[in-house]
């Protein structure tokens, strides 16, 4: 039997990374954070235990990542929805549409996230957090920008903000009077986007979030 080749190699790690977030997602939002463990995750996964420990520090840093990319996932397909647009203006509108909808729809995953936040390891800077950054800051230099790296991290500010204040165990801000004031900060028309009273934002969401994790085979390799 021929070793694999490093292409090949590289794919399974690729799709064993993959496995592992898609199931940091899945099980943190149906049990929560401290009932969710590593062994857990691995288990979901079909991953041996100790794999986990080579793609990530720990579970925080595993669940970190996880929601990076399934806000970076949802923020990209709002934004390549048909129909589809060049406008900077619609673009922000989803962008703001897309992340209050994770606040309103995974509150456990997103209250866990605004959490790890603020914990002493802060934000963990991995391959998903810069996708979401970059998809960010190419919304804020669609929509008019003429300094990005000032005007993406207080969107980013105010997006986390926004999904702290509709999080707040006791005391959560109605979504739409968070997103009204969104809008008038960025002058945004309430029509833009997904409003609540829309038939696209009163639909029922799709639960099913394993089309953000590239699980599948690639068929590019050589």
């Amino acid at each position: 039997m021929s070793p694999r080749s490093a292409s090949v190699n590289e794919e399974l790690r690729r799709r064993s990374r993959e496995r592992l977030l898609q199931a940091a997602v899945e099980l943190v939002g149906e049990h929560g954070f401290e009932a969710t463990t590593l062994g857990d995750i691995a288990d979901r996964a079909g991953s041996a235990r100790g794999l986990v420990s080579y793609y990530f520090p720990g579970k925080r840093q595993l669940v970190q990542s996880a929601v990076h990319r399934l806000m970076h996932g949802t923020l990209e397909e709002a934004l390549e929805r048909e129909p589809r647009t060049e406008d900077g203006r619609e673009r922000l509108a989803r962008a703001i549409d897309a992340i209050l909808g994770l606040a309103r729809d995974q509150p456990v995953l997103m209250r866990q996230h605004m959490a790890g936040l603020l914990q002493a390891e802060g934000f963990v800077q991995c391959p998903e957090q810069q996708r979401l950054g970059e998809l960010l800051g190419d919304t804020v230099a669609r929509y008019g920008s003429r300094n990005v790296a000032a005007d993406y991290p207080m969107l980013r500010a105010l997006l986390m903000g926004a999904v702290y204040a509709a999080l707040i165990p006791g005391a959560p801000m109605p979504i739409p009077a968070l997103r009204a004031e969104l809008f008038r900060r960025y002058g945004l028309d309430w029509s833009l986007g997904v409003p609540p009273e829309s038939e696209t934002g009163s639909a029922v969401r799709e639960r099913d979030l394993s089309r953000f994790f590239a699980t599948e085979q690639r068929t590019d390799l050589t």
